[in-house]
């Protein structure tokens, strides 16, 4: 893929400045506006000249692109015909009901569905794509009935821009309540009694610090300030327990946590600390109202050196005296989540990058495992939405098996299946091969790798490869099914996936060692996969396609930097690759929050001169990069759009190659891209084109 000469050039206007000694020159921070936080609500506001910049990289992207319209279009009609359009959930028991989330044929949108338990007529209680008429984007966001299930609280975000409004819809008429509160996270926490919510308000820098209290029937000017955190670091957000006893605060950054509690029958009632914050210390808690005698909330926490997690058990009434150790801490053996119902306790643990479920029984701690036979694969876990019901829900899929849902009763250990994902046009697993292998890192570290590839591709490093990798904020990349992947795969790809540092999968201690001053090792890990794909002979340098998002962005562009002859292309979607001015920025949304995960260049000298040292922006030089398609979304609060125009304007000016750097930006999304299903797909479809292109394959 060679770029025409025809190529966009953003105007250099001299601009530096001068942090710990070092001189940061920024020719292109004219494509901040000065108005971003009016443009991310309100895109018709950009300055005029940065929207025609804009509009002249997304015109030189599908100029540069378009031969491959074809393919894409191909491509796209193949995922969609994996896809079952008319596709439902399995139904969620609660109270008199069963709900359940589906899509019409030819949808985009969710429909939020639920049927009586005793038998009856399906009721629609939300049509995502009536909603959604006549929006540009158009996003559901939560949806909660009150307890007598009379009522709907829903939200949805109509510019991409991740600020929600709430509306609450009569379920007996199917009508929107005059009550809407806007500018939220999108999550509503109800009272025990319907007649009131609680709520995370967001600020003008898009900060979620406040919990507000709305009263039905009052207008939202009149809603109650109920907790405010002070400082800008940090996020708040509301759930309730399992129990229903509580509406549960949580506040957190990258490292500690704290909790408050609500009772959830005395809503106007004051927050109740749970245990205060100790700097590095998480705690996330559910609650059982009747543990040997007592009103108990069970603890998966870290302190005291549980480097991977234990669980604990405290007087609900006294949380901060003694604590009964339910779990200890097992170096290796990372706890990700717990829930608590009347009789079990159930909890997900993954070891050494694979998952599993372990169900306890209260009454005589007695527990086993739910066991699985395949060498990668993928778990997901629904405890039960009732607190006293004994069947909790799973999904399990790998990289060739799709996704199954199960039904499992944690008493008699019996499984009902549930669901199979249909793939109408047709998918046998045993057609793919799925291999779990093992990359050894500059420190020695050994890095796990997921591939899946089309039984019979030869290992002689013929076949090209897409390499997907993410490392941050402790996200692991499950191994699971994908029908998209296929599409490559079944053309001879060999699809890996880096499960490297600063995820989750070996546990916590995998992520402290891809953050702050380890952050580099995210990095190398992911050359490291690369190059052992290559010793391997899966594919060959040159062959590989890399790619990743967000901060998975920030990873294509430090590997860009370090070796650019590893990679065919890279595919960068909202990439934050301008991580030194992001961080010294702390009116942006997300800087403050950022800090523990990067460091804090504003007053420490030291994490200045290390994020300098690998920021992409910041380190690109004259070098024979790979094809570069950077995606971007103009309403986007995380990444913002101008991270990835100033990168590709720099890289663009730097490339010592003949191969297209391309920025194309939707103009009417924020952070996900396209928010219809099948929108989407033309997004997949042009990012795996590009990848095949990159190869020299176009069929």
């Amino acid at each position: 893929m060679t770029a025409p000469a025809s190529a966009p050039h953003a105007d250099r206007r001299p601009s530096s400045r001068t942090v710990h000694g070092v001189v940061l020159e920024n020719p292109y921070g004219w494509l901040k506006a000065e108005n971003w936080q009016e443009a991310i609500r309100d895109p018709s506001v950009l300055p005029a000249d940065i929207r025609a910049h804009l509009e002249a990289e997304n015109a030189y992207a599908a100029r540069v692109l378009g031969p491959l319209d074809a393919l894409k279009t191909r491509l796209v009609a193949e995922i969609r015909g994996r896809i079952k359009e008319d596709d439902s959930s399995v139904p969620v028991d609660d109270g008199p009901f069963a709900y359940a989330v589906r899509h019409r044929q030819g949808g985009q949108h969710p429909l939020v569905v639920r049927r009586p338990r005793a038998g009856g007529d399906e009721t629609v209680l939300l049509d995502g794509d009536a909603l959604a008429r006549g929006h540009a984007f158009f996003q559901l966001g939560s949806w909660r009935v009150s307890p007598d299930h009379a009522l709907l609280a829903w939200s949805a975000d109509d510019k991409g821009s991740e600020f929600l409004s709430i509306r609450i819809r009569d379920l007996a008429t199917g009508e929107d309540l005059p009550d809407v509160t806007p500018d939220s996270t999108g999550a509503a926490v109800w009272s025990a009694d319907g007649a009131s919510y609680w709520y995370v308000r967001l600020d003008q820098q898009h900060r979620a610090l406040e919990v507000w209290r709305h009263v039905l029937g009052q207008p939202s000017a009149s809603d109650m300030l109920v907790f405010k955190e002070q400082d800008p670091g940090w996020f708040v957000g509301v759930e309730e327990t399992r129990s229903g006893a509580f509406c549960v605060i949580t506040v957190s950054d990258h490292d500690t946590t704290e909790s408050h509690l609500i009772d959830r029958t005395a809503s106007a009632s004051a927050p109740r600390l749970v245990l205060k914050r100790q700097a590095g210390v998480r705690y996330e808690l559910d609650h059982h109202p009747d543990l040997n005698g007592r009103s108990t909330l069970v603890l998966r926490t870290n302190a005291d050196g549980a480097t991977d997690f234990k669980l604990l058990a405290v007087e609900a009434d006294d949380p901060t005296g003694s604590a009964r150790e339910i779990v200890g801490h097992r170096p290796g053996v990372y706890i990700l989540d717990h829930a608590v119902t009347e009789r079990r306790l159930v909890r997900l643990e993954r070891v050494d990058a694979l998952p599993r479920i372990v169900i306890r029984a209260l009454d005589g701690g007695a527990e086993h495992a739910i066991s699985f036979d395949e060498e990668a694969f993928s778990l997901g876990l629904d405890a039960p939405r009732e607190f006293n019901s004994d069947v909790a829900r799973f999904s399990y899929s790998s990289p060739a098996t799709p996704a199954e849902v199960w039904d499992y009763d944690m008493g008699s250990r019996e499984r009902t299946f549930r669901k199979r994902q249909e793939i109408p046009s047709g998918h046998d697993p045993k057609d793919y091969v799925v291999r779990r292998l093992s990359a050894r890192a500059p420190d020695g570290e050994s890095v796990p790798i997921t591939i899946i590839h089309k039984a019979g591709v030869p290992t002689d490093g013929s076949a090209p490869c897409l390499l997907y990798g993410y490392g941050a904020y402790g996200i692991s990349i499950p191994a699971s099914f994908s029908g998209a992947r296929l599409s490559l795969v079944d053309r001879g790809f060999v699809y890996a996936v880096a499960h490297i540092r600063g995820g989750t999968e070996k546990g916590w201690g995998w992520y402290l060692d891809g953050k702050l001053a380890a952050k580099t090792n995210t990095f190398t890990d992911f050359v490291a996969a690369a190059e052992t794909l290559v010793a391997e002979g899966f594919t060959a340098s040159g062959r590989i396609v890399a790619q990743g998002g967000s901060a998975g962005g920030m990873l294509m562009g430090a590997v860009a930097n370090l070796r650019p002859d590893l990679f065919a292309g890279i595919v960068a979607e909202v990439p934050f690759v301008d991580v030194l001015a992001t961080m010294l920025d702390d009116t942006l949304p997300l800087t403050p929050p950022e800090w523990p995960e990067w460091g804090d260049p504003i007053r420490d000298k030291e994490a200045f001169r290390r994020i300098l040292s690998y920021s992409p922006v910041d380190n690109v030089a004259a070098r024979p990069y790979p094809a570069i398609l950077a995606l971007a979304g103009l309403t986007d609060p995380r990444v913002t759009y101008w991270e990835p125009a100033k990168w590709v304007a720099r890289l663009r000016e730097a490339t010592t190659s003949d191969r297209p750097i391309l920025l194309r930006t939707n103009m009417d999304a924020g952070h996900g891209g396209a928010a219809g299903r099948f929108d989407r797909l033309e997004e997949v479809g042009l990012a795996y084109a590009f990848a095949l292109q990159s190869v020299g394959l176009t069929d």
